[in-house]
């Protein structure tokens, strides 16, 4: 189902995924998340980022949840809880924030 970003069409996969990672831009992520009524924060951008950063520049990884707490601990200098992942991504922070961030589905099952 598309997404009007802009004046132009966004294709996205029945699971609400960019068909095409080179439509991304932020955008296109602010649309997305209205769609799900969530109003992204300089953390859901931290998140977002890094997970482009790390898919782009390592090979095409798309760290799990764990992960994300770590990383986002670290840069946030603060221990950062499960929880509160799920308050910034209440789909799954992984999976949900894999969308948004314009990366393609990951067929990974559990959050660690």
């Amino acid at each position: 189902m598309p997404i009007e970003v802009d004046g132009k069409s966004v294709a996205t996969n029945e699971n609400g995924f960019l068909e095409n990672p080179d439509d991304w831009s932020q955008s296109v992520a602010e649309a997305m998340a209205a769609t799900e009524d969530l109003a992204l924060t300089q953390e859901h951008w931290d998140v977002i980022h890094y997970l482009r950063e790390e898919y782009f520049s390592n090979n095409g990884n798309q760290p799990n949840n764990r992960t994300l707490l770590k990383k986002m601990g670290s840069l946030w200098d603060r221990k950062v809880s499960n929880k509160e992942m799920f308050d910034l991504f209440p789909g799954n922070p992984s999976k949900q924030a894999g969308r948004l961030s314009g990366l393609p589905e990951s067929m990974r099952k559990g959050g660690y």
